[in-house]
């Protein structure tokens, strides 16, 4: 079915259902979904059964919009919602996202701006138009957010145009002639870690999920291989599905729109605003080391314009023939599982991205139920028999002891981190066990993104697991909010921390030592053998993390240009406790807890021996088809 007839199809059905009595302004395309605009906005939302209906019909997402000449301005819309709540609601945003037709407000009382059954909610809606949403106000204010929806309001036509586009192209006619086929393309991620990129082809379909960079020092091996013909040219791809935010998942995205892919990108809210953080901070590392970046913030912008994010278990179409659901991972903020439906149904791929499965100090454990599994597609990083993690609180023993024995010799702590995730998590172990007197209070000092992804963690609180959701908001007992924190935001400041002859604990990235502020500490600190560095999560191979972690006691680095070699005598610890990936144990339970079993499980994301471990204990074990495909390696599934 075409895009025309898919629209006539809409307005046929709209008016068998409502008897051609509702004044329908428009019907259009948004994205994979169809959107009706109307002046009768009250004749829908009387009834949720009609929209239901409708979307029965029609096999696809529906929304209803009123029509904008019903809606006030944005500017006096909040003037007349500041004039309906009461002060006492304490409103400190608005964002009007004329996509949706919705107003967020975020105020620090959520319950007086709602009102008595939503009274005010409803009085908001008749005076204004809007759609009103109340949030509670994240007690961290997030720059990087703020700047994102100041960015799609100011592009909103621009989207408006390219969300057109897309459902046109959804809705393009089928190739029904021949044999139907499934296959991907290991692209990047395979036999090792880094740069994860696979493609997902059908008879009429592309989709590319994952374009990360490796972050080791092997510049023969930074990006992943899509050069291929199965890719060339990038406007043929569909559409772009990213699992998270990290760099060797997303740090190549913005490439892509600098050499001609003009598709959507599919993900969860926090991971596009964690992937434009990560990814600008991306930029500045890679100027900072004398290497040119692929792309510039432009392209970062630009990448940002074209996502349509989704909420986890939130099902919709991201080509002719594929449906695309995200399912929690566990691994760091938004992180997700892609669950692709194929052919209506004819087969289901999950692909996993990186997961953690154990509830952890953060998050729920990555979810293992889908209605259909018939190839799985997952990661293998800790697969080797040896790789066997301590609990949470194991670590948290491990990290109480390395403190406590370090600050009694008055040394440092130097811990590097990745700004998402490891860094939540020690911070709230730190904060807990200084709280409750298990090791001496000490400052804390957070250096590089720690305290912006941080503050991205408070916006999306639904995607914390429930006892730190209630913490947050609690805001005497929001952990992150704790006086031992201290935010270094200058250069002095960071030589003032260095120079103190007090104990501190410093938190920096990056998280494996390849550049960021962690150097300026480690330069000063490696030589005192009071001092400690405590790695808490993975180090690739050929990073200096992975060096030092080796046993490496010399270590020559460029400053200004000029070799300078540095002696490492201060201790080297490492807490695996804090891994956001899975170990073996939790590898094997997750398979053994997918449902249903799915006939075939291939690894990926893992150093060859791992993933060939993983691979010859699934196969013997459950008696599960399994593969290890190399870079470039096609297999069809179906």
């Amino acid at each position: 079915m075409s895009a025309e007839d898919v629209l006539r199809e809409t307005r046929k059905a709209i008016n068998e259902i409502l008897s051609g009595q509702v004044d329908i302004v428009d019907i259009t395309f948004e994205g994979p979904a169809i959107v009706i605009y109307t002046r009768d906005i009250g004749a829908f939302a009387q009834s949720e059964e009609i929209i239901n209906k409708l979307a029965k019909i029609l096999k696809k997402r529906v929304k209803i919009r009123p029509d904008p000449s019903i809606t006030l301005p944005p500017d006096d819309a909040e003037i007349e919602i500041r004039n309906i709540i009461p002060k006492e609601a304490e409103i400190t945003d608005f964002y009007f996202d004329r996509e949706t037709g919705q107003v967020t407000i975020e105020a620090k009382a959520p319950g007086i701006a709602i009102g008595k059954k939503g009274a005010l909610l409803n009085e908001i809606k008749r005076k204004t138009g809007w759609a009103p949403v109340v949030i509670r106000t994240p007690p961290i204010q997030s720059k990087t957010i703020e700047d994102i929806r100041k960015y799609l309001r100011m592009v909103a036509d621009e989207r408006r145009h390219f969300l057109l586009k897309v459902g046109k192209r959804l809705n393009r006619d089928l190739i029904e002639k021949g044999e139907y086929w499934i296959r991907f393309t290991a692209l990047g991620g395979y036999r090792e870690v880094g740069r994860s990129c696979t493609l997902l082809m059908t008879k009429n379909s592309r989709v590319l999920i994952d374009v990360g960079v490796d972050v080791s020092t092997d510049p023969s091996r930074t990006t992943p291989f899509l050069d291929v013909p199965e890719v060339q040219p990038l406007d043929s791809i569909d559409a772009v599905v990213l699992t998270h935010a990290h760099l060797d998942h997303s740090g190549l995205v913005p490439a892509l729109y600098k050499y001609g892919y003009e598709g959507p990108i599919y993900c969860t809210p926090p991971t596009r605003d964690l992937m434009a953080l990560l990814q600008l901070d991306y930029i500045k590392v890679s100027f900072g080391e004398g290497k040119r970046s692929p792309y510039q913030s432009a392209d970062i912008r630009n990448a940002v314009k074209h996502c349509i994010p989704l909420k986890y278990k939130e099902t919709t179409d991201i080509a002719p023939d594929i449906k695309l659901t995200l399912h929690n991972a566990g691994h760091i903020l938004g992180s997700a599982s892609a669950h692709f439906n194929i052919g209506n149904g004819t087969y289901n791929i999950l692909i996993t991205g990186d997961i953690k499965f154990e509830r952890t100090w953060l998050f729920n454990a990555a979810n293992a139920k889908y209605p259909r599994l018939d190839t799985v597609i997952m990661e293998s990083t800790y697969g080797s028999y040896t790789d066997i993690q301590p609990t949470r609180r194991e670590a948290t023993a491990q990290l109480k002891e390395i403190v406590t024995r370090t600050i009694s010799k008055g040394g440092k702590i130097l811990v590097p981190v990745f700004a998402v995730g490891r860094s939540q998590e020690v911070m709230l172990v730190l904060e807990e066990l200084m709280r409750t007197g298990e090791i001496p209070e000490t400052p804390v000092y957070l250096d590089g993104m720690i305290w912006e992804a941080t503050a991205i963690h408070t916006a999306y609180p639904e995607y914390l697991n429930s006892e730190l959701r209630m913490k947050i908001f609690q805001q005497q007992e929001n952990p992150f909010l704790s006086e031992v924190f201290h935010r270094v935001e200058t250069g002095s400041q960071r030589e003032n921390i260095i120079g103190d002859p007090d104990p501190a604990i410093v938190l920096a990235t990056s998280g494996m030592m390849n550049g960021g502020p962690v150097m300026e500490y480690f330069k000063h600190w490696a030589d005192d053998d009071r001092n400690t560095l405590i790695f808490v999560g993975y180090q690739a191979e050929g990073t200096l993390g992975n060096k030092i972690q080796k046993g490496w006691k010399d270590i020559t680095l460029l400053e200004r240009g000029n070799p300078i070699t540095i002696e490492i005598k201060m201790d080297v610890e490492t807490s695996e406790g804090f891994s956001g990936h899975s170990d073996r144990r939790q590898l094997i339970r997750y398979i053994s807890s997918l449902t249903p079993e799915p006939e075939r499980i291939v690894f990926c994301h893992g150093e060859e021996s791992k993933a060939l471990e993983m691979a010859h204990l699934a196969r013997r074990k459950y008696d599960v088809e399994t593969a290890v495909p190399r870079n470039l390696e096609t297999m069809r599934v179906k």
